[in-house]
């Protein structure tokens, strides 16, 4: 299974990525914002998404919103 960004670059564990759209989090007042670096990404058993660290917040993020660094 390979997990690709949007642009269709292969991530890996342990890479840093970019967000590429204002995020809203789901029962949160959180919001990540565009040109946000997210170091140290987790994969997971789904290639569309990731686990990750944003502001001491563990999240998971959709694929399709990421740019690999």
């Amino acid at each position: 299974m390979e997990t690709k960004d949007s642009n269709g670059n292969i991530l890996n564990s342990g890479d840093s990525v970019t967000v590429i759209k204002d995020l809203k989090v789901k029962g949160s007042s959180l919001v990540i914002k565009r040109g946000k670096v997210v170091k140290n990404i987790k994969l997971t058993d789904d290639a569309d998404e990731v686990d990750c660290r944003v502001d001491g917040s563990s999240i998971v993020l959709r694929t399709e919103f990421l740019k690999k660094v």
